[in-house]
């Protein structure tokens, strides 16, 4: 396999690992994890703890592919023939990039706003405020649907 080749080939798979990590992530702590937690559990301070725990250790993996997935999708628009710059609306290709790029703004805005703010102070969180951060899970779970189904169309007609 010619280097270039394979070098796009690692890009691709690290930008999709990284999609993976963080999409999927939300997908299953959205869906499963906090649900399961609430129901067996109920409301305790146990559950306070293992959120919290999960909270710190999956934050490590959405920073790592936050900045991975930055990486690897400026390098691979360098790659595609159809990208003109970054937030061009000319055509349907830059118009669902552009909202795929806003759309990741948005991601990264509420995951470190839930980060840094939210759970800074997480022993002092109102039950209302509690809340607030777990609805703000669910709309980045939605944001990133969303992303992959931009990602999707993308795909779709630039082949």
């Amino acid at each position: 396999m010619p280097a270039k080749q394979l070098i796009f080939t690692l890009v691709t798979f690290f930008h999709d690992l990284f999609t993976a990590t963080w999409i999927g992530g939300l997908i299953v702590l959205g869906l499963v994890v906090i649900p399961s937690f609430k129901h067996v559990l109920g409301p305790s301070a146990q559950t306070k703890a293992l959120l919290a725990d999960l909270r710190k250790r999956l934050s490590r993996l959405v920073y790592v592919s936050m900045a991975g997935l930055a990486l690897t999708g400026m390098l691979l628009s360098r790659r595609a023939p159809e990208f003109q710059h970054l937030f061009y609306w000319g055509d349907a290709y830059g118009i669902a990039l552009s909202l795929k790029h806003l759309l990741m703004v948005v991601m990264v805005a509420i995951a470190l706003y839930r980060s840094l703010v939210l759970e800074r102070s997480q022993a002092a969180l109102s039950f209302k405020q509690q809340m607030f951060s777990f609805q703000l899970i669910f709309i980045n779970l939605g944001v990133g649907v969303l992303i992959l189904l931009l990602s999707a169309f993308l795909a779709v007609i630039s082949a």
